[in-house]
């Protein structure tokens, strides 16, 4: 006799965290019509798996060594763009959410949320819809009612916002560039473009705004 999920959404978990991939394994394990088919610490060895794997959904942390979020995002829509992605963080929705829908993501989730929504956002982007959380789906409706005015940080490209994020963190250039596998050059470049656009001097500053706006731990 086949086990009832043998049906079921098939889902892959990439955290660098071992308890958070076990805390979504029980959630979906008490779901009928899901199940895990695979997981993975971070973005690389998640692009590894996936290639060969038979999933339906993807749940991603933003936040991991070696190949964050956004990058593994744009990666892995490039190999397989009807594979939808939810993204997991613990970063505001409201500073987070669009930029990822915007780089092809089908759902934003706060970890916070996640016991409360997970289900439902993974059955709704399985079935081809996109999920935000009521939270941030209120915040866009009644910016459609009046003027918006972008914060600093949201007139950056992806890959600034990277940058970025990764100098609010402390990372040094010559890290930032190994990370990113980029040039010193390049990241300084980066660095001198969002300090213009923002209208910054120093590190420090990105730094103290980053933190202003709860866009870093």
């Amino acid at each position: 006799m086949k086990s009832s999920k043998d049906n079921s959404i098939k889902v892959f978990l990439t955290d660098d965290h071992d308890v958070v991939r076990q805390g979504i394994k029980t959630i979906i394990s008490d779901t009928s019509d899901l199940s895990v088919v695979g997981e993975a610490e971070n973005g690389e060895e998640a692009l590894k798996k996936i290639s060969g794997l038979d999933v339906d959904v993807v749940i991603m942390d933003y936040d991991m060594p070696k190949k964050n979020g956004l990058d593994t995002l744009i990666e892995l829509k490039a190999i397989r763009p009807k594979l939808p992605v939810i993204i997991l963080s613990v970063f505001p929705e409201d500073h987070y959410g669009i930029r990822f829908l915007k780089a092809g993501a089908s759902g934003y989730l706060g970890k916070s949320n996640v016991t409360q929504q997970l289900v439902e956002a993974i059955r709704r982007v399985a079935n081809g819809g996109k999920y935000i959380s009521p939270n941030l789906a209120d915040k866009l409706v009644s910016g459609l009612n009046k003027d918006y005015d972008k914060l600093p940080h949201e007139n950056l490209t992806d890959r600034e916002f990277q940058v970025f994020h990764l100098i609010a963190t402390g990372k040094r250039l010559k890290a930032i560039a190994e990370e990113l596998h980029l040039s010193v050059n390049t990241v300084s470049t980066y660095r001198s473009r969002i300090l213009d656009k923002m209208e910054m001097e120093s590190n420090a500053s990105i730094i103290h705004y980053a933190i202003t706006n709860a866009l870093v731990k």
